[in-house]
């Protein structure tokens, strides 16, 4: 299976399958298209799946496996992306580290090192083997390895009718990256009464809370006059910009803020005296301080409008995602699922809430709880991107261990 599972990871990173942000096609680069007909279709097809079919209105390629014994009474479906994030992602050249001695790994010969001493994480696996990038793209494990795993799973279950399992539905999506991959998702298609997002990082990892998040568009406008005559009748949009950051909470800042703690995060600033836009990302977990930290926004465009006299801050709010905990808490089985299938392979579970958000969100609140399930990948989303071929093999026994489980051993 090892061997496999490599083979399978090293066929799906050398297909750039990067999302674009600034497309207004679903999925949003053909590539994605790409590779769920002409890769993932047949294989799924040559495993064993069967109804595996391609959904052109949401970019989901599916399949199932069809339950080999009548005793479970549920169905599962496990998920991961297709997309990988915004770096390089043409030509990826994994290097393949065996027994790793714990030292600095030289990424191809791109003058980067994998250094211990930046990256303390790589002490975690001594005598393993890592995958690397050559120094000039991302890896892909981000969520290549999240697909390989599931594959590699699903044909180990299909090689093994001894293994009782109930059926098991399995979705490749487009565009998680850029946060609009579950925004189509088909719940009557998939059908199943609970699932997993195979997309989170390092061995251990059952995640099932979120960000809620939303995005904050402020526009600034002035009145440009001469600067040597500027006195009681210039508005500089860019002060005003200034002037309205600097009224949020110092404190709430992504990189002073971890664990629990929400933030504002200010993405981007442009303009002019005339007309400035900032945009800006609102997080937090607790959803009532969610709705003040957006209201908190709306109040300061009031309170500076009040004082000029004119509408010149404008403030247009969206919502992105919600914490999932609001709907998986109401029926943690599929959480405990997990929890005791790890345990009974002598991992530790590691739940912690995501500072960030994934596919899983969505989809828990279009009726399907979905919590999400270590992968493997580690410093994902650039060139010092990695991964350990034993953490995969360990996914993918966490995978048929869920798919195969007995659920009256786990407590509601």
């Amino acid at each position: 299976m090892k061997e496999e599972l490599l083979n399978r990871f090293l066929t799906y990173v050398s297909h750039n399958t990067r999302s674009n942000p600034d497309s207004q096609t679903t999925p949003s680069t053909q590539s994605q298209v790409d590779f769920a007909l002409t890769v993932l279709k047949p294989e799924m097809e040559k495993i064993g799946l069967v109804n595996v079919h391609y959904l052109e209105s949401n970019g989901y390629i599916v399949g199932t496996l069809p339950a080999n014994s009548s005793d479970f009474k549920y169905k599962i479906g496990f998920i991961a992306h297709i997309d990988t994030a915004d770096f390089n992602a043409e030509g990826v050249k994994p290097q393949i580290i065996e027994n790793y001695d714990g030292t600095a790994i030289a990424l191809g010969e791109s003058g980067y090192t994998l250094d211990p001493v930046e990256f303390p994480n790589l002490a975690n696996y001594l005598g393993q083997t890592l995958i690397t990038t050559d120094g000039t793209t991302l890896l892909g494990s981000d969520d290549k390895s999240g697909i390989a795993e599931i594959m590699t799973a699903m044909a180990y279950l299909q090689a093994h009718p001894e293994i009782p399992h109930g059926e098991i539905r399995v979705g490749f999506g487009p565009d998680e990256e850029i946060g609009i991959g579950a925004d189509k998702f088909d719940v009557a298609d998939f059908d199943v009464d609970f699932a997993y997002t195979v997309d989170g990082g390092p061995l251990g990892e059952l995640q099932y809370e979120t960000f809620s998040a939303a995005a904050a568009q402020v526009t600034f406008l002035g009145r440009n006059v001469h600067p040597g005559t500027a006195k009681g009748s210039m508005i500089n949009a860019l002060q005003l910009a200034i002037d309205f950051h600097e009224k949020l909470p110092a404190s709430d800042r992504p990189e002073l803020t971890e664990g629990y703690e929400g933030f504002y995060h200010l993405m981007d600033l442009s303009g002019n005296v005339e007309e400035s836009h900032s945009s800006y990302i609102i997080r937090d977990f607790d959803a009532t301080i969610f709705e003040e930290r957006k209201a908190l926004m709306l109040a300061l465009a009031k309170e500076m409008n009040d004082q000029l006299g004119s509408e010149r801050v404008l403030v247009e709010l969206k919502d992105q995602y919600y914490n999932m905990r609001q709907v998986i808490e109401k029926d943690m089985t599929p959480v405990h699922l997990a929890k005791v299938v790890m345990e009974d392979l002598a991992i530790e579970p590691v739940i912690e809430p995501i500072r960030g958000g994934t596919d899983g969100s969505k989809i828990s609140f279009m009726g399907i709880p979905t919590p999400n399930i270590f992968a493997g990948g580690e410093n994902m989303h650039g060139r010092f991107e990695f991964v350990s071929l034993e953490t995969m093999l360990q996914a993918v026994q966490v995978i048929v261990g869920i798919a195969s489980f007995d659920l009256t051993r786990v407590e509601k």
